[in-house]
């Protein structure tokens, strides 16, 4: 199980950092089909004058919100630490709230699917780890 977990924070952190970069790179999200997503951004979220004229600022708070907390709980599984669980269990908890307004604001897509899956899974697994006292 603690193979898993670090295996599974590294997969997630790199999906994060990934998605940050590829909004940095193309703001508009024209080369990666993000454009009608921008368009409902606008439409649902609060000030979407300053915060969704383009994809950098999502690119920022995803790497914020998911990249770099998944990057510390594998470091913290990977050392050993005795908090590693429980900062683990709440990456997982993060990332499946992520999924969920990600589901409020473009619906049912495919890759959010997974990876609320996985957040769910690293969440399960945490939680045995903790449960386990492991």
């Amino acid at each position: 199980m603690k193979t898993f977990l670090k295996i599974l924070t590294i997969f997630i952190a790199i999906g994060a950092i990934g998605g940050a970069v590829m909004m940095w790179m193309d703001p508009t999200g024209v080369s990666w089909g993000g454009e009608p997503m921008l368009d409902l951004l606008r439409a649902k979220m609060p000030w979407p004058e300053i915060l969704f004229k383009d994809f950098i600022p999502s690119g920022y708070v995803l790497l914020a919100v998911n990249g770099l907390p998944q990057i510390l709980a594998a470091v913290m599984l990977f050392k050993k630490h005795p908090w590693a669980y429980r900062v683990t269990f709440a990456c997982g908890i993060i990332l499946m709230l992520w999924i969920v307004l990600e589901w409020y604001v473009w619906g049912f897509v495919a890759l959010s699917n997974v990876f609320f899956v996985l957040g769910l899974a690293e969440t399960s697994a945490a939680y045995y780890c903790i449960w386990k006292k492991a």
